[in-house]
């Protein structure tokens, strides 16, 4: 399958500076729930900037946006 990286790039919303896996989805995916996280995309903008990519982090901010 071929990665569609630039494609991707339209809508990533990764701000971590120096992320080598910017625009590559399953390399992303892979990478954050191996460590029993979530990627940015998952995360609305202001959340995605504190770099916390836990899955109890995700909970709290959509719990509070949605309430």
């Amino acid at each position: 399958m071929e990665c569609k990286k630039e494609n991707n790039m339209s809508f990533c919303n990764c701000s971590y500076p120096g992320c080598d896996k910017k625009g590559i989805c399953c390399e992303c995916l892979k990478y954050h729930r191996q460590r029993g996280e979530l990627p940015a995309c998952y995360f609305p903008p202001d959340a995605e900037k504190t770099y916390d990519r836990s899955t109890e982090y995700f909970i709290e901010v959509w719990r509070d946006r949605n309430v």
